[in-house]
């Protein structure tokens, strides 16, 4: 976008703020008001924060300023809060672009596939939960005659939401979201709304918008939108699978291949990407599902509706949802990140991942076409099949002892999230929890 197309932009939506926006090491959006004649000021120069304010920068109270520079591209109205608009931001720190930002991490990535004459597509499938708050603080559902053990496209669960739905949809499709379906999901209260793919950058910034989106249109209505990875412990948790594929100069999909011996449609170049996700799923993992919370939902065993619906086993198969990677007849589908992630960090690490596989020719086998949840321990180790970190500090240790992320992403910014990841896990292990109370308070 030019200058004068973003002036035009402001005057036809009469556009007084523009949110100078960022995120820091976990996703979440960060941002400063700017008076919409200084917009050009952001781009230039950057919206100025004190960096050791924010999660992750690897900034210290006496370092320089964080300087949010405005990618034009982005500018964007923002229905729920008229006259504002959204301008994504990368961070610049002594007029460099800052290796700890995640935006700027992910377009070091892209880099590299640009130098090929790639581009890396991605399909994004967030879920939600909605709730409102009870008179003592605690989570309920909005709807509470959305009690069924199977909700998955239920009916009255979705028109009950409605409201909702319907004032997001808008709102995504106002500034280019080309939505397709709405549905609920498998817990009750949750939901997933599905748009068609970008370029992998600009799913990562739609994906922040649409969170942002999300919780204020909730919190105008008494409700809270919650992208939590599992808010209810019998119920199949937020996921957010990404779908991928390459293609070339020519628009090509570089992924697909109707020679396939296996009929999965996958090209070698597929292949060998899908081998370098499997190969490193263990340290891919921190950052998919980077919360403790998250590893309630990657769990072997099923939920109240049946299934969890969420990857356990590393490994993959012809439209099996059961595995971590599913493959959509030409395409794969990453089935481990949550609704809670930092999109940027996620997807430069399943570049980072993918191009390992590509560049040493790694094989992920053959495809599991079976029902993997109903394996037994020795059945998958018989087959070769690796199980997925159990929780957060497993996952964590996988991502320090596999040195391909802090070769491609930056060693400090690797090393800034294992040390913000470890405290988490420290402060929830020593954490007690009423389930803890409840049952040893007057156990012994």
């Amino acid at each position: 976008m030019l200058q004068r197309e973003a002036e035009t932009l402001l005057s036809e939506h009469d556009i007084q703020y523009v949110l100078a926006q960022f995120v820091d090491i976990h996703g979440v959006a960060k941002t400063k008001s700017v008076p919409a004649n200084c917009l050009m000021n952001v781009v230039e120069d950057g919206a100025g924060f004190a960096g050791f304010a924010v999660w992750g920068l690897g900034i210290e109270p006496h370092g320089p300023d964080f300087m949010a520079r405005g990618d034009l591209n982005t500018l964007t109205p923002i229905p729920w809060q008229p006259g504002y608009a959204r301008l994504a931001c990368t961070g610049y720190v002594n007029d460099e672009p800052h290796p700890y930002d995640s935006r700027y991490v992910l377009q070091r990535q892209l880099e590299r596939l640009n130098e090929r004459g790639w581009t890396f597509n991605t399909g994004l499938e967030p879920e939600f939960s909605l709730f409102v708050r009870g008179d003592s603080g605690q989570l309920q559902l909005v709807d509470d005659t959305d009690n069924l053990d199977k909700p998955c496209y239920d009916y009255k669960g979705l028109s009950r939401a409605r409201s909702f739905l319907e004032e997001l949809v808008s709102s995504l499709q106002e500034v280019g979201f080309e939505v397709y379906q709405i549905d609920h999901e498998d817990a009750n209260g949750q939901f997933e709304i599905n748009y068609k793919f970008s370029d992998a950058l600009t799913s990562a910034d739609r994906f922040v918008l649409l969170r942002m989106g999300a919780g204020e249109i909730a919190n105008r209505m008494g409700m809270v939108c919650s992208f939590m990875p599992k808010p209810m412990s019998n119920r199949t948790g937020n996921g957010m699978h990404y779908h991928m594929s390459i293609t070339d100069e020519q628009g090509r999909n570089l992924f697909g291949d109707d020679s396939d011996p296996q009929g999965l449609g996958l090209s070698p170049l597929a292949y060998n990407f899908l081998g370098g996700l499997l190969h490193h799923a263990p340290a891919l993992c921190a950052f998919a599902a980077p919360t403790v919370n998250s590893y309630k939902r990657l769990v072997v065993g099923g939920s109240s509706s049946g299934a969890t619906w969420a990857p356990v086993y590393i490994t993959y198969g012809d439209n099996n949802r059961s595995a971590m990677v599913r493959v959509p007849y030409g395409r794969l589908e990453f089935r481990l990140p949550d609704s809670g992630c930092n999109p940027y960090l996620v997807t430069a690490a399943m570049i980072a991942a993918g191009l390992d596989g590509v560049e040493r020719g790694l094989d992920p086998g053959k495809a599991q076409n079976i029902n993997l949840y109903d394996l037994s321990p020795q059945q998958r180790e018989e087959a070769g099949i690796g199980l997925l970190p159990q929780n957060l500090n497993e996952a964590l240790d996988a991502l320090e002892a596999d040195p391909l992320f802090k070769e491609t992403l930056g060693e400090g910014v690797v090393s800034e999230f294992l040390r913000i990841k470890r405290d988490e896990w420290i402060e929830y292990s020593r954490h007690v929890s009423d389930w803890e109370v409840a049952r040893y308070a007057e156990f012994f």
